[in-house]
């Protein structure tokens, strides 16, 4: 039982370690888009300013760059949601995903 308990909580560390570089992912293809697109075209934003936007923004990006980040991101937050589903962990132990 306490093998099962000690490989449950080295899941948990790995999710945390996936959502962490996630997040990361996703802030670099913002940042890249703003570099080089929203620059491209014109786009500016002042301090305050808030920018929206759904994923699929990166799908459809010119930069095959961004593109292939956001496929790895995809497959990441679907390994996620599977480790997730196997594991049966309580709300409270995954909370930090939401």
């Amino acid at each position: 039982m306490k093998n099962k308990k000690k490989y449950k909580k080295e899941v948990l560390k790995s999710l945390q370690s996936l959502a962490f570089l996630e997040h990361e992912l996703l802030e670099t293809m913002t940042n890249l888009m703003l570099l080089k697109e929203l620059k491209k075209n014109d786009i500016s934003f002042s301090e305050g300013d808030t920018f929206s936007f759904d994923d699929s923004i990166f799908d459809y990006s010119a930069d095959k760059n961004i593109r292939k980040i956001a496929k790895l991101r995809k497959k990441m937050l679907k390994t996620m949601n599977k480790l997730v589903e196997k594991n049966n962990f309580k709300d409270k132990q995954i909370e930090f995903l939401a």
